[in-house]
């Protein structure tokens, strides 16, 4: 049953991480008088906070923020549980709203989201485990010798640089003896509400200098003792991340810090450009740059 009435409309702002979604969001909410959910599958743990990029107290302030710091690095959280979790606050926000904005660049959870998730097999504890053991001994040149073996369609269609999504694919694949792709139909689950999809991006010698810049600030705001205080935590999943692996192995002595800052760049920006490939393959999105919150205002006004 649809609880949703009608005229209701959700305003996704995706884009590339450091680009400025953030301060976007908030200008573009402030106008319809409304509150924000947060897209990002890292946000959501209260245990990270700098190397997240967590938007500032202030910030917090400004606009109420939902799916920040609201688990804990010990839950499991995916896809399934941001949609579950979007849309009955989505459905609570539309009590007091008719706009809500969702801003973030995890490209799976807002696919969530707006189109609902492809049913696949649960997964297998015991395999999972296996996997992960094997992959923090052989790295992802074993993950990927062993996707070839099993899973030949992910290796030439899906995000085989993706540890997370190559390790779920491989756990699949193994558990259903299916690629994980065969799962995938496209079918949209029904929304009861408008969805109005919206990306920002700069050009790519600009981001690239706004990643450098934040990667810097993160280290002077004290990511390293933050990243130190995570240490003991560093195989759940959760801290399997750009930002928290490079400075894990610093403190293992594999890298020294110069090295592991840089790798955090480097690393940031191809997480960036794979952000902008996820968007650009969605022809439903309509692109701006991260000054233009009139544009996106009056899209969504002429969409109501």
């Amino acid at each position: 049953m649809d609880t949703n009435p009608p005229g209701k409309q959700v305003i996704i702002i995706a884009g590339p991480t450091a680009v400025g979604k953030t301060a976007l969001a908030i200008r573009v909410a402030k106008a319809f008088g409304t509150e924000i959910i947060s897209a990002d599958s890292r946000q959501c743990y209260r245990e990270m906070n700098i190397g997240v990029a967590r938007p500032s107290p202030e910030e917090l302030a400004e606009v109420p923020h939902h799916f920040i710091a609201t688990h804990s690095i010990h839950e499991e959280v995916t896809a399934a549980v941001f949609e579950e979790y979007t849309l009955a606050k989505t459905t609570a926000l539309f009590t007091q709203h008719d706009t809500v904005v969702m801003t973030g660049g995890t490209g799976l959870y807002l696919k969530a989201f707006a189109d609902g998730l492809d049913p696949v097999p649960p997964g297998d504890p015991d395999v999972r485990r296996q996997i992960l053991a094997s992959y923090e001994t052989g790295g992802l040149a074993w993950l990927q010798d062993e996707l070839q073996k099993n899973d030949p369609l992910f290796v030439s269609e899906g995000e085989i640089r993706n540890p997370q999504r190559a390790m779920r694919a491989l756990e699949v694949a193994l558990v259903s003896g299916r690629s994980i792709l065969s799962f995938h139909t496209g079918t949209r689950s029904p929304r009861g509400f408008r969805i109005i999809r919206t990306a920002i991006n700069l050009p790519r010698e600009t981001l690239n200098q706004r990643i450098n810049d934040r990667v810097n600030a993160m280290m002077s705001a004290g990511l390293l003792e933050e990243a130190q205080d995570l240490y003991p935590f560093r195989r759940l999943n959760a801290l399997r991340t750009v930002g928290y692996s490079e400075l894990f192995d610093y403190i293992d002595g594999n890298l020294t810090l110069d090295e592991a800052t840089g790798l955090i760049a480097t690393h940031s920006r191809q997480y960036a450009k794979r952000q902008v490939t996820w968007f650009r393959r969605d022809p439903e999105f309509r692109w701006f740059t991260p000054e233009d919150a009139s544009g996106i205002i009056t899209l969504a006004g002429n969409n109501r």
